[in-house]
């Protein structure tokens, strides 16, 4: 089945191209089909790649979903046009008396400065006590995932020395989860970030598993409340170029950011990216959807506690 996506929303024709089948708003009227509700809370700067990276995988499963693009209203991206915003988002004051079968929060580029020192602090807070009983489940994802983690269970982050830049192998410490159903024994994971968290605080706290982990990258994935949260630490959603251009982007201008690791082939940019997290990343988000969210979400959806 396919996605019920905006009408015009720029991610359609782009991924069209790509042969990944996706209808508009008016289309999916037309079918009969109670389709599973989806929030995207984007709070990456440039929208529309977000929003076409995270398409791409949500379309790589049999069930229809319907998209809703959530914003904050205590919050103006400055990298993405007013009209965009406008014409495919919510505020979440709209949004907050609807219930949702799943959810997505995103990174942001605040990963520095204390949570409490965000601007947006109150209001998505606001939004991570509305998910705990308006969403079946919610996948955390990079800052999103240490604010949502610090904000429920007191997990604290930490400045790193130099960035944590590269694609990274992840290890299972449970492959029997459904949400490693058909993965390998390890996968990879690409990473962007400033801070971490630390193992022993994720395992000292009731209610978290830690259910991911790599020797170099440290914490890859914990889950809560029997997978309503997930919380990931790296980006499984990036597209192949999206570490060149960060990196591209920072060379010359900050010392704190090497050359991304084992992302380059034969580590030499002018090569360009390998690949290597694109098949684990499309199971991981089938699964979710699979597993965590339409086994699990009510057939009522306003039965979501």
């Amino acid at each position: 089945m396919p996605l019920r996506l905006p009408d015009k929303l720029p991610a359609i024709d782009l991924l069209k191209k790509e042969n990944i089948f996706v209808m508009d708003a008016t289309r999916a009227h037309a079918q009969d089909i109670r389709p599973l509700k989806i929030a995207i809370l984007n709070l990456m700067p440039l929208k529309i790649t977000t929003e076409t990276d995270l398409i791409r995988l949500l379309s790589n499963t049999p069930l229809q979903l319907e998209i809703d693009f959530m914003k904050l209203k205590s919050h103006t991206p400055k990298n993405t046009p007013i009209e965009h915003m406008m014409m495919f988002y919510r505020d979440f004051e709209n949004m907050k008396k609807e219930n949702y079968d799943g959810m997505i929060i995103t990174g942001a580029p605040v990963e520095t400065l204390q949570f409490e020192d965000v601007s947006y602090w109150e209001e998505i807070t606001q939004i991570f006590d509305w998910a705990h009983t308006h969403v079946t489940s919610t996948l955390y994802i990079c800052w999103a995932a240490q604010a949502g983690l610090y904000y429920h269970y007191g997990v604290p982050k930490y400045p790193l020395d130099k960035k944590m830049f590269g694609i990274f192998k992840q290890y299972p410490t449970d492959p029997m989860l459904p949400i490693f159903r058909g993965f390998d024994d390890c996968f990879a994971m690409p990473h962007s970030r400033h801070t971490e968290l630390h193992r022993k605080d994720i395992t000292d706290r009731k209610g978290l598993t830690l259910i991911a982990e790599s020797p170099e990258s440290g914490v890859g994935i914990v889950m809560a409340r029997d997978g309503r949260e997930f919380f990931v630490t790296g980006h499984m959603e990036y597209s192949p170029d999206t570490l060149d251009k960060e990196y591209r982007r920072d060379i010359g201008k900050r010392n704190d950011v090497d050359m991304p690791k084992n992302y380059y082939l034969d580590d030499d940019p002018s090569n360009g990216p390998m690949v290597t997290w694109r098949g684990h990343a499309n199971l991981f988000f089938s699964n979710w959807i699979n597993y965590y969210v339409y086994q699990t979400t009510p057939y009522n959806i306003e039965d979501i506690r």
